[in-house]
């Protein structure tokens, strides 16, 4: 479980090329979720910010309580669930979206979880790369790029290294 800060979970393919598969975030839980351990697996966690705290515990310890805590595992399967519906939005957005509409989208949702609201001004601490979010909306970098910047000439955002400001985001 993540107490505090934000991580990336990154997978690798043969060829070495690395694949942004899950933003995890405060409280988030993350490892193996499907209670299988997979020995072959080719993810790795990765800090996004400075200051992390990770509760780890053993699979036989946490199976061992969802036996013994029934209300726990009922709120464990909801927050898979959660996660799986997550993932079914996610594909559905690919199939059905252009990539501007993916990046509004993913920009508004990031916003919700984590900006700091100032009336309608959000203003998120931005601990992604360009490259980090077109992975994340599945495009280019050089596509993801082209859109960031036509929102900031557009009035609508700033994308900075250290932050966000999305000057309305009743706009997105």
């Amino acid at each position: 479980m993540l107490k505090k800060g934000n991580i990336k979970i990154v997978s690798v393919d043969e060829d070495g090329n690395e694949t942004i598969k899950d933003i995890i975030q405060k409280g988030d839980l993350f490892g193996e979720l499907e209670l299988d351990s997979d020995r072959n697996s080719n993810e790795y966690a990765k800090a996004l910010t400075d200051d992390i705290i990770i509760c780890s515990f053993l699979l036989s310890d946490f199976e061992d309580l969802l036996l013994r805590n029934p209300s726990l595992a009922l709120s464990y399967t909801k927050l898979v669930g959660l996660k799986l519906k997550r993932i079914k939005n996610h594909y559905a957005n690919l199939v059905s979206k252009d990539a501007k509409t993916r990046l509004l989208s993913f920009m508004k949702e990031w916003a919700e979880r984590e900006g700091k609201r100032e009336g309608n001004r959000v203003i998120i601490e931005n601990y992604l790369t360009q490259n980090d979010i077109a992975q994340i909306i599945c495009t280019s970098r050089q596509t993801a790029t082209v859109l960031l910047n036509e929102l900031e000439e557009n009035g609508l955002m700033y994308y900075g290294r250290k932050e966000i400001i999305i000057e309305d985001i009743s706009k997105f």
